[in-house]
């Protein structure tokens, strides 16, 4: 049907094109995937309504496949009547050396030998004894490429002049790739000795690398995980928590909270601009800090709120802020790479082994709950959404380094608790993000997601809440594992869905509380009162009322105050309503003493 549609439509464009280009590639990484066989009829079906359209002039067709081995979708790719496949041999190496046995004797085979996924030097010397077989098969049917788009790294490493040398002297960006291409390329025409120099300079590199790390006494990538499980479990199920946690907190039925952020103003960014620049001290912006907590205090107070946020004025982005503050990162000055749609950020690189040598969030979370007796949440990035918008090591399993972010952020979580935060949010947006492509290695990979995320919050008491945050993710095949990381509150997407994201409850009980968001905040319009309870009364169908949370989907950093003022007013009304309402089956989240001298004491 559809891929028939399609298929008509890419054969008439490329007809249109065929006499003025000589090459048209065709991207497919969904190969990449567990496909049923109707896909495999759909591809054979699309690319025999294709292939004649190339004939209409000189034009020859690659297929580029990346992100992932291929397994029982290669020998497919091998049987499209195409010219050129372009496999992945970062991610499947294997494949690759399989693919050029069984090529077409005309099929050009491109080899994606430099990592365009990470920002780390290409090994000349392993990828040169990698190729040979290939190039003494193929010759000049081999082409060397990328192992997918470069718009995955920065540009240029020379334009970073603040990286460490030892640092600086492993990475390679988009431009150094493609002269890594460029030296690949002559060694194998003139033989390695021609690019001598640069192979004992790449080799050089991660030796260095790993040197670094282990100057800084890091762990080496080891760990007992038998005795990591152990620590990574709260003292007591989550029954037995909540209820020593009503009684501190007396919070209302349906209680409304944000997410964490709140407007960043040209305000506040002017004042990190020149703290960085050197114009102002650090006094001056710590009372530019302070005051811009107070004022968003203030605001959620006036609105009604239950549960308050200091609002993030300090941070910039949000894996960005921790990398900082903790050892084994570096930071790029010109390393922007696209995000989504036009938002670019700059990920951090995660070069050594992870510590954290000071408080992070401490100071600007004690002084935001000293400003009100309504509970304010400590607000923390996740352990996986970290390693996954940051450039990560390769030296060691992608799990290590995990772990290593997590017992790190268990040490904030424990301060947090001391300086008297009671409720801490670790956010993982990214948690579905890190998925494995194929389903077999899913369980592998929640496994030791969900034991970061325990293991960076399970230190505490049962008085404290632990909340997470997940937005703008699917998560009904993954429900269970949400389940396993135990925290007592989870906020999430549910608003542009109309709470059909919950669907995942009619079949699996969610263990604890939930907050689904009641608002997009990515759209410009103000939520209505009755849009919102009506919203939490499909929720009430899934989600026991003693249970449910009000709440946006998501930060509000990108919002205007305006926006947010008005925003929020509804939510709280359209809560207050839903309250009167249920009133009966979601009791008073009390335990006698007012909210006031719990907050006062704890603190």
């Amino acid at each position: 049907g559809r891929a028939a549609e399609i298929a008509e439509a890419y054969a008439a464009v490329i007809a249109e094109i065929a006499p003025h280009v000589e090459w048209v590639q065709l991207d497919e990484p969904v190969l990449a995937l567990d496909l049923p066989e109707e896909w495999h009829s759909a591809f054979r079906s699309a690319y025999a309504l294709i292939a004649p359209a190339a004939r209409s002039g000189s034009t020859r067709i690659m297929v580029a496949t990346y992100f992932g081995p291929l397994a029982e979708n290669l020998p497919l790719l091998l049987e499209l009547p195409v010219h050129g496949l372009h496999l992945d041999a970062v991610r499947a190496p294997e494949e690759t050396h399989e693919a050029a046995t069984r090529l077409g004797d005309d099929t050009v085979l491109s080899v994606g030998i430099v990592n365009g996924r990470n920002v780390w030097r290409n090994d000349l010397a392993a990828s040169l004894e990698y190729l040979s077989p290939i190039v003494d098969r193929l010759g000049d049917r081999l082409w060397l490429a990328p192992s997918c788009s470069l718009l995955h790294v920065p540009i240029d490493v020379e334009q970073e002049t603040a990286f460490p040398p030892e640092v600086k002297g492993t990475l390679a960006f988009a431009d150094q790739k493609l002269i890594e291409l460029s030296l690949l390329k002559r060694a194998i025409e003139s033989g390695a000795d021609a690019i001598g120099a640069e192979i004992e300079q790449s080799t050089r590199g991660a030796p260095a690398q790993a040197t670094t790390r282990r100057a800084k006494g890091g762990t080496g990538g080891g760990f007992d995980l038998s005795a990591l499980r152990h620590k990574a479990r709260r003292d007591e199920p989550y029954e037995v928590r909540r209820r020593v946690q009503r009684q501190r907190f007396s919070l209302p039925a349906f209680p409304t909270t944000t997410i964490g952020s709140f407007p960043q103003t040209a305000e506040i960014r002017r004042a990190r601009r020149e703290r960085r620049a050197g114009k102002i001290d650090r006094s001056e912006y710590d009372a530019t800090i302070r005051a811009e907590i107070d004022r968003t205090i203030a605001v959620q107070e006036e609105l009604g709120l239950d549960v308050l946020v200091h609002g993030e004025a300090e941070r910039t982005d949000m894996v960005e802020y921790f990398g900082r503050k903790l050892d084994g990162f570096a930071f790029t000055q010109n390393g922007w790479v696209q995000s989504y749609g036009t938002r670019c950020v700059k990920p951090p690189i995660i070069h050594g082994d992870v510590r954290r040598p000071e408080p992070i969030t401490v100071e600007w979370a004690r002084y935001a709950q000293s400003r009100t007796d309504r509970p304010v949440k400590g607000m923390l990035t996740g352990p996986i959404t970290i390693l996954q918008w940051s450039f990560a090591r390769e030296d060691q399993p992608r799990r290590n380094t995990a772990l290593q972010i997590a017992l790190a952020l268990r040490d904030e979580v424990d301060e947090l608790e001391r300086a008297g935060i009671g409720i801490i949010q670790v956010d993982e947006p990214a948690l579905r993000e890190g998925l494995p492509l194929r389903l077999a290695g899913w369980e592998n990979y929640l496994e030791w997601a969900t034991l970061a995320f325990r293991l960076a919050t399970s230190g505490v008491t049962n008085q404290t809440q632990i909340h997470t945050h997940m937005c703008y993710s699917r998560f009904n095949d993954i429900i269970e594992a949400i389940a396993r990381l135990d925290a007592d509150v989870i906020t999430i997407e549910a608003a542009r869905s109309r709470m059909s994201l919950l669907d995942a409850f009619e079949r699996f009980r969610y263990p604890n509380e939930i907050g689904p968001g009641v608002y997009d905040i990515h759209s410009p319009l103000i939520p209505r009162v009755d849009s919102m309870v009506e919203l939490l009364e499909r929720a009430l169908t899934r989600v026991p009322a003693d249970r449910l949370w009000v709440n946006p989907d998501c930060g509000l950093k990108t919002r205007t105050w305006d926006d947010v003022s008005a925003a929020l007013r509804n939510m709280v009304a359209a809560a207050r309503i839903v309250r009167e309402k249920h009133a009966g089956g979601a009791a008073r989240r009390d335990g006698g003493s007012s909210r006031r001298e719990k907050i006062t004491s704890a603190v």
